[in-house]
């Protein structure tokens, strides 16, 4: 008796999936998280010549987060839209610098 797989095709009978991709190259899912293991290994959060506290690190992140939110505002910018969403994100955007303005 065979079974159906997901793609609507018929199963090999007795076919367990062990040694499936065995001999196969690595594929662009695993190359993409060696890249970014790599990159978390050489950022500015893991300087090795100065420890940093608590909170430092708590400004940091909030620095990084409020410039990745000032990018997708500025995307959002370009991308177009009405004449008032345009002005919430301008007025957004104004928000966020200041708020970067401020951090040490």
């Amino acid at each position: 008796m065979s079974r159906a797989s997901c793609s609507g095709g018929v199963a090999r009978q007795g076919w367990t999936g062990e040694g499936y991709n065995e001999t196969m190259a690595r594929g662009w899912e695993s190359k993409s998280v060696e890249a970014q293991i790599e990159e978390s290994n050489n950022s500015s959060f893991t300087d090795e010549s100065h420890i940093f506290s608590p909170e430092e690190l708590q400004a940091k992140f909030k620095k990084n987060d409020l410039l990745l939110s000032r990018k997708r505002v500025l995307q959002q910018l370009e991308g177009g839209g009405s004449e008032r969403y345009c002005e919430l994100l301008r007025r957004t955007l104004v928000a966020l610098e200041a708020q970067i303005a401020a951090l040490p």
